[in-house]
């Protein structure tokens, strides 16, 4: 079979194109796996890991600094996680800083949170090697557990109220009685009609007192103290509105 030209040109560029996406898959993979810039190690030892997985994202102030590089088991209750850091934030990275896992969104990939502590005293660094202080995420089984708890009490609540009312509108117990009954109700505004009569009464009898040629020098003493009270009263006021005046004359 003779080759043409124009084949050989069509293998070299295909060649050529395997080779340049070759190129580009090494240096995403590197990039990603931070082949190319220069790295230092720490670890953190957690009860539970939630999920994570080598390769995935850590971040520090919302900024990817770095990957997981392994996930082992180190007892029955405990899990050591290595992480590999850009070696450009080894200086903003102390010793009292704290991992926690999380996740890329609501629904995304597990990755490790680093975050700083403000403190004022002069805690050191992270350097290659150490460890840091690891906080376990949270377990949502648990969580739901409680949400599921809370549910059934909301429920079992709502089922007694509604119990509740139905025996109020049915008249059933004091309660019921109070507001259902017709005869207890009649009976209160009889009794309200009563306390009227009689305050109506009352007022009468004192309008009749005024009256009487016995007491009505009495009512007449009692009213002009009230009114020189009043007119002492209205005179103070009157003084002291003038006083108010004068210093702010002077």
């Amino acid at each position: 079979m003779i080759v043409t030209p124009a084949q050989k040109i069509r293998i070299g560029i295909f060649t050529l194109a395997g080779i340049l996406l070759l190129f580009i898959g090494i240096f995403l993979i590197g990039n990603r796996r931070n082949m190319f810039t220069g790295t230092f190690t720490i670890y953190g030892v957690f009860k539970n890991v939630g999920g994570l997985q080598v390769g995935n994202n850590i971040r520090f102030a919302g900024i990817t600094i770095g990957t997981v590089d392994g996930i082992q088991i180190i007892s029955d209750t405990t899990v050591r996680v290595d992480m590999n850091l850009q070696s450009k934030v080894k200086s903003f990275l102390k010793k009292n800083a704290t991992a926690s896992i999380g996740s890329d969104g609501l629904m995304g990939d597990k990755l490790v949170t680093i975050s700083g502590i403000a403190d004022t005293s002069n805690t050191g660094l992270l350097q290659n090697g150490d460890r840091i202080e690891a906080v376990d995420p949270i377990d949502f089984g648990k969580v739901m557990d409680r949400i599921a708890l809370v549910v059934d009490n909301a429920a079992l609540i709502t089922s007694d109220l509604s119990d509740i009312t139905g025996k109020i509108n049915s008249g059933k117990g004091s309660l019921g009685k109070l507001l259902n009954s017709d005869t207890l109700s009649s009976s209160l505004i009889g009794t309200v009609n009563s306390i009227k009569k009689s305050s109506e009464g009352f007022n009468q009898n004192m309008d009749a007192l005024h009256h009487n040629f016995l007491l009505k020098g009495f009512f007449k003493k009692k009213d002009k103290e009230k009114q020189k009270a009043a007119e002492a009263a209205q005179k103070k006021k009157e003084q002291d509105a003038k006083d108010k005046a004068d210093k702010k004359k002077n």
